[in-house]
C-alpha cells in the first residue's frame, strides 16, 4: 500500500547536484509544504503535500503535525565500528603532549585493539556493533560501511567479518562489510610487507569470496603501515579477484591518493597530509575524497583541505572514521558540521558531502536522494528551516528516522 508522509515544512531531495565541485545554497531544491510516498520500502514520489493527496487518495497518511524538515539518511562511508575495549589511555597521552609514536611504544594505537579484538568472541562483537550502528541509525545514518582491521590473522579477520555480517541481521541499519586485513603489517608477523600482503591476496581474500564476507578490500598507506609501492600490488591484485578498493591516504604523509587514483579505487580518505598535487589529482579523477574530521578532532591535528578540493572540483564526501583510537566521538553531524565553520563549506557542500557524494564511495546506486525508485531512507528535523540543522553544530539531532520506508524512530 501506498504511504504518504507529511505534511514537511521543507523537502530536501537533494536532486539536480553535480557529484562534484563547489556548491551554494542556492543549488539546492527545496519543496516547501512537502510530502512523500513510499511503497514497499520504496520512494513512489515526492511533491508538494496538497498535490500527492489528490495525486494518491486512497494511500494511508502518516500525518506530521509539527514543523521537520526532511532528508535522505546520511551516508557513513568509513567507519571501524566493529571492535572491543577503548583506547581512553591512548587519549590521554595524546592530549597530555605524546607522539603517536610514543604512544605505540608504549603499547598503544592500533595494537592495542587489536589485542583486545582478537580475544573478544564473536557474540561481544557482534552486541558491539549493532550497539553502534543502532546509535548511528537513530542519529539519521542509515546506511553504514564497517571495516575489520582489527584482527590482522586468518582467524580474527574472519571473525570481525562475519560478526558484522550478523550485525547486519539484527540492526535496521545497512551494513556494508570492508576487509582492512591490510591495517598494518601485524607485530606477531616475521615475514616482510609483501609476504604478508600476499597471503592475505592467497589465503583470506578468497575466504571472503566464498563465504561472501565483504566485496571491498582497503589498505593503510603511510609510513607506520604499507608502502604505496606494496600498496599499488596489493590493490592491482585484490581488484583482479573482483574486489573493489579504497585506501587509507595521506593521513600523515602524502602518497597515498596518488595510488588510489592510479589503481582507480572508489575513494581516497582521510587527506590531512594532501599536497596541491594531490588535490588535483582526485580532482580530475572519479575517486571520491572522503574526509574524516572526527580524526582531526581526535588527534588534534588539521582538517582535510575540504575547501581546496571542492574548489579545484573533486567530489567531497564527509564520514566519521567512527574508530576506538583516533575518531572515538563518532557523530557524524556534529563532526561534519564543526568542520564545516573551519573549513568554509556551504550547507550545501556539507549536506550533498553526506548524502549524494558519499553514495559512490559505496556503488550505492539507489540511496543518497530523495527520488522516485530509490530506498526509503528518511530522517526528519525538528524545524522550519533546514539551515538549523548545521547552526546548532550537530546538538540538533532528527526527531524521526525512517530506514526503507519503517519508521525507526
Amino acid at each position: 500500500m501506498n504511504i504518504l508522509i507529511g505534511p514537511f515544512s521543507q523537502i530536501l531531495p537533494m536532486t539536480g547536484i553535480p557529484l562534484k565541485g563547489t556548491l551554494q545554497d542556492e543549488d539546492l531544491t527545496v519543496i516547501e509544504k512537502g510530502g512523500i510516498v513510499v511503497n514497499d520500502g520504496r520512494i513512489v514520489a515526492v511533491a508538494p503535500y496538497k498535490e500527492l493527496l489528490q495525486q494518491y487518495p486512497d494511500c494511508e497518511v502518516h500525518f506530521i503535525d509539527q514543523p521537520m524538515v526532511l532528508l535522505p539518511g546520511f551516508i557513513d562511508c568509513h567507519t571501524h565500528i566493529c571492535y572491543d575495549g577503548n583506547r581512553s589511555r591512548d587519549y590521554a597521552m595524546r592530549i597530555a603532549g605524546k607522539s603517536y609514536l610514543e604512544i605505540a611504544r608504549a603499547g598503544g594505537g592500533i595494537w592495542d585493539s587489536v589485542t583486545k579484538t582478537r580475544v573478544a568472541d564473536t557474540v561481544t562483537l557482534v552486541e558491539n556493533t549493532v550497539a553502534r550502528a543502532n546509535r548511528h541509525l537513530q542519529e539519521g545514518v542509515t546506511t553504514i560501511e564497517v571495516k575489520s582491521g582489527y584482527g590482522l590473522n586468518m582467524e580474527s579477520e574472519l571473525k570481525m567479518l562475519r560478526a558484522i555480517q550478523q550485525a547486519g541481521l539484527h540492526t535496521a541499519a545497512t551494513l556494508i562489510p570492508t576487509c582492512l586485513a591490510a591495517h598494518m603489517k601485524p607485530r606477531d608477523y616475521t615475514g616482510t610487507e609483501d609476504e604478508y600482503l600476499q597471503w592475505a591476496l592467497d589465503e583470506l581474500l578468497p575466504v571472503l569470496k566464498q563465504e561472501s564476507l565483504a566485496s571491498r578490500v582497503d589498505i593503510f598507506i603511510e609510513e607506520t603501515a604499507f608502502s604505496a609501492a606494496a600498496s599499488t600490488t596489493y590493490l592491482q591484485k585484490a581488484m583482479q579477484q573482483g574486489f573493489a578498493a579504497t585506501v587509507h591516504a595521506d593521513q600523515f604523509s602524502a602518497g597515498g591518493a596518488e595510488v588510489a587514483v592510479n589503481t582507480g579505487a572508489l575513494s581516497a580518505d582521510h587527506l590531512e597530509a594532501s599536497t596541491q598535487k594531490e588535490i588535483d589529482l582526485l580532482a580530475r579523477s572519479s575517486t571520491v575524497a572522503v574526509v574524516l574530521p572526527g580524526a582531526s578532532l581526535g588527534l588534534g591535528m588539521q582538517y582535510a583541505p575540504a575547501r581546496k578540493l571542492l574548489n579545484a572540483g573533486a567530489c567531497v564526501a564527509i564520514a566519521s572514521d567512527w574508530n576506538p583510537g583516533s575518531a572515538p566521538m563518532g557523530d557524524l553531524l556534529i563532526q561534519a558540521a564543526v568542520m564545516s565553520a573551519a573549513e568554509k563549506l556551504s550547507t550545501a557542500e556539507v549536506l550533498a558531502a553526506l548524502t549524494l557524494r558519499a553514495a559512490p564511495a559505496l556503488q550505492l546506486q539507489d540511496a543518497g536522494q530523495l527520488i522516485t525508485g530509490f530506498v526509503a531512507d528518511l530522517q526528519a528535523y525538528p524545524t522550519a528551516d533546514y539551515r538549523d540543522i548545521l547552526y546548532y553544530q550537530g546538538k540538533m539531532k532528527p526527531a524521526m528516522v525512517w530506514k526503507k520506508g519503517e519508521k525507526v524512530k
